[in-house]
């Protein structure tokens, strides 16, 4: 009988949604290419629901505050190697205390910059997927181009029966939150896409976007020629896999630029992205989704993109980059994706 030899991987990435869910293909071909690999992830404990179903990883660390504890218990696991996808304060003490061979992502932060502050761009042109799996080449280890994972728990599965009877035939799944405010567009303009499409729309987000919901809800009615038009507020009501299998069900998705598009991607599920502050060119937009899915933006813009993360509100005040927007347009390609 032959034993293959283990060899312990801890891959850190902390935060957030659409971070991790970016990282899937890396623990995939490390785990199906890499013989014997054991691959640990350590994340935050909010997080944690996103990967715990993932088949790839052996075991989940999971920080909650008191991280000196934490470092104490990896110690005794005896890691060969630490493939850091954060590259932060936090994760660049992990790799201190334990103290073995590490692998490092790079981030763009001088890039990035000089395309926030001076629109000169000397971004690589690549995906952060494709960097994420540079930190794989030492070990041989290559894309396999099958895309984002995500794995939703048996019990956590949303079914169709269960919703009204409205959308059991088709639905969008219109994702209305980000977090931050300048990565959304405004409810009014939902409201009037959602209301022109005339198709069964279900508005998923955290609890902090139900009022915003409620809002869209009511002015889509305004709008709606067709004042029995479905618009359902899912906001808060869902758990980050149920909401995952309602994307998973749906027919189209429309997103801002966060967790639940490439939640979406993972799904290759037919994707419309709109953009605000932030812009594909960081290398955050979806990853192999649908080949039908497409980026709405506002291009020529003097002033996007005006930070690399977004904020509370437009710098500028006029806020372009949504207001601004091809209503019409994101109406027509949903109707016919659908």
């Amino acid at each position: 009988m032959f034993f293959c030899e283990v060899v312990k991987f801890l891959v850190i990435r902390f935060s957030s949604i659409g971070d991790i869910v970016l990282t899937t293909p890396v623990l995939r071909n490390l785990k199906q290419q890499l013989e014997g690999a054991e691959i640990h992830f350590l994340t935050k404990k909010q997080y944690y629901p996103v990967v715990k179903a993932n088949p790839y990883i052996d075991l989940t660390w999971v920080l909650d505050r008191n991280l000196p504890q934490l470092l104490n218990k990896l110690k005794y696991e005896h890691f060969d190697y630490i493939i850091d996808l954060h590259n932060n304060i936090r994760s660049r003490k992990v790799k201190t205390s334990l103290g073995m061979l590490a692998f490092t992502f790079k981030k763009l932060n001088w890039e990035k910059w000089l395309m926030v502050n001076f629109k000169i761009n000397k971004l690589p042109g690549l995906h952060i997927v494709d960097r994420y799996m540079e930190t794989l080449s030492v070990f041989d280890v290559k894309n396999d181009g099958l895309g984002l994972d995500y794995f939703i728990p048996e019990k956590e599965e949303v079914s169709v029966v269960d919703l009204p009877e409205g959308y059991q035939k088709g639905y969008i799944a219109f994702v209305i939150g980000a977090q931050h405010s300048t990565k959304k567009m405004p409810a009014e303009k939902i409201a009037e896409i959602c209301a022109k499409l005339q198709l069964p729309v279900i508005l998923l987000g955290g609890p902090e976007d139900k009022e915003t919901a409620d809002e869209i809800m009511s002015k889509s009615q305004v709008f709606s020629a067709n004042k029995n038009n479905l618009v359902s507020n899912s906001c808060g009501k869902y758990s980050i896999n149920q909401s995952a299998s309602l994307v998973r069900q749906a027919r189209v998705v429309i997103s801002h630029d966060t967790g639940l598009m490439h939640i979406a991607a993972a799904f290759k599920k037919k994707i419309i992205s709109v953009w605000g502050n932030t812009i594909p060119e960081f290398g955050m937009y979806p990853y192999h989704p649908d080949p039908d899915s497409k980026i709405f933006e506002v291009e020529n813009l003097k002033c996007r993109p005006c930070t690399k993360i977004g904020f509370s509100k437009c710098p500028k005040k006029h806020f372009d980059c949504m207001n601004k927007q091809d209503v019409e347009a994101i109406v027509k390609l949903a109707r016919d994706m659908f």
